[in-house]
């Protein structure tokens, strides 16, 4: 009876066992040695000896399959050859190499400091051009335990004029909408994310925020309110320094420091367009039952 298959299968299983220790070489996986590795096998050796040599090649192959079972159980196993004949090494995603090494998200965590603490700071405040047309700055109102707060842009001139926020006609409008959702006016935490009015109203620059906001983010961490609804495109762009519009993201709760953040439409732009107060009451539906579903309300 011929030798040759029996030669053929063994060359085949030497190739496969090299290849192995190849690739485990590389991946720097040691300790896995050949038991038998031939280089100059003919057909005339005796059967005998060939079935020797193919039970403990394949046995020496089976050992390693295990070993990198065992020890590379994260490897993907979707795996495509790059070069015919030897798989490449595997990818791995970075975040498995060794565990999620992502810094955590940056929370807001409930401050010591009280509200009039922080006013104190702001104290008269000249920090940018705003002050010099201002006749009072309108600091932030309302329960200091508040599960709910709502933020505008800057203050208009009722707002100016009396040094509290939202109490011209979009702050009618906007007492009207926080009782629709089974709150009272004091209940809830109110401010903007400037202090002082804007010439004509026009929207605060980049930098006139940059002067408040911080205040803004001490009074959050002084109440740390569950919800934030913010009021209108440029509240919301300047809270959460995204670059989508109001249209866009409106209805849809998103993440500010561990705290969700409702994006709606401003009073003021419902008292111009009355068709979108559906969908601010649909937003703020949202809120009420989320802050219904946490329990936690406090009266």
């Amino acid at each position: 009876m011929s030798v040759e298959p029996v030669a053929n299968e063994l060359r085949s299983l030497i190739k496969q066992t090299k290849e192995q220790v190849s690739y485990f070489q590389e991946l720097g996986v040691s300790g896995i040695k050949l038991e038998a590795v031939l280089t100059n096998e003919t057909p005339e050796q005796p059967r005998s000896q060939l079935e020797r040599v193919v039970r403990q090649t394949s046995a020496t192959t089976e050992r390693g399959s295990l070993f990198a079972r065992s020890t590379l159980r994260r490897v993907p196993a979707e795996i495509t050859p790059e070069t015919p004949g030897k798989p490449p090494l595997p990818s791995l995603p970075q975040d498995d190499l060794f565990g999620d090494v992502r810094p955590p998200a940056e929370e807001i965590s409930r401050s010591g400091e009280s509200l009039e603490q922080i006013w104190a700071d702001i104290g008269d405040c000249i920090r940018c051009p705003l002050h010099q047309g201002r006749t009072h700055i309108v600091q932030t109102e309302g329960n200091r335990k508040a599960h709910l707060m709502f933020v505008g842009e800057a203050p208009g001139a009722d707002e100016d004029m009396q040094g509290r926020p939202f109490v011209g006609r979009a702050g009618q409008l906007l007492t009207k909408i926080i009782e629709s959702i089974g709150f009272k006016r004091e209940e809830v935490l109110i401010g903007n994310i400037n202090r002082c009015r804007p010439p004509g109203n026009r929207p605060p620059t980049l930098d006139e925020v940059a002067m408040c906001k911080p205040f803004l983010l001490r009074e959050i961490a002084s109440v740390r309110p569950e919800v934030i609804v913010v009021l209108g495109n440029t509240a919301m762009k300047n809270l959460l320094d995204v670059k989508e519009g109001i249209t866009k993201l409106r209805g849809i709760f998103q993440d500010y420091r561990g705290i969700k953040i409702m994006p709606t439409f401003h009073p003021a732009y419902l008292l111009r367009d009355p068709s979108k107060k559906r969908e601010t009451w649909e937003d703020l539906k949202k809120v009420r039952n989320y802050l219904d579903s946490t329990a936690k309300r406090e009266i």
